[in-house]
């Protein structure tokens, strides 16, 4: 008896110490997600292209990536809803989670509007773009 008792105990203990340990797997599923996020906004999107300030020789200035720039090309052809500046997108400052997602996924934004040229209507699939939403999130939205 006393044997089954203290198995139970023991067991207890065992399972509470594994919940409560840093380092879980929901911990460690949004770290990967944030990491996926990074990866796609820096490598395949590019965001900091347009999206980071840059210095007098054209560098993306450190420290300031995704807050925002002007834009160092225009139109070949008048289009009046060209954007001269990209937003400051770190920490995805006005959006929800859910209406960034969506304009990742259909191009079409919270205002119910397209984004202004020369941003891409992207289509992303839901991971990806919850993932690039999750990283964008992940960012302090303060201005260094």
């Amino acid at each position: 008896m006393k044997l089954t008792s203290f198995a139970a105990v023991f067991v207890a203990i065992v399972i509470g110490v594994i919940a409560s340990a840093p380092g879980s797997s929901a911990e460690q599923d949004k770290s990967a997600q944030i990491e996926r996020g990074k990866y796609l906004v820096e490598q395949v999107a590019r965001c900091g292209d347009c999206h980071s300030p840059v210095n007098e020789k054209g560098v993306p200035i450190p420290g300031k990536e995704l807050r925002g720039g002007s834009l160092a090309f225009k139109p070949v052809t008048p289009n009046p809803g060209w954007a001269d500046k990209a937003p400051n997108i770190a920490g995805l400052r006005g959006w929800d989670e859910d209406a960034a997602i969506k304009f990742l996924m259909t191009g079409i934004a919270y205002n119910d509007l397209p984004a202004r040229p020369p941003m891409p209507p992207y289509h992303l699939n839901r991971p990806d773009a919850e993932a690039i939403v999750a990283f964008l999130k992940s960012l302090s939205p303060v201005e260094k």
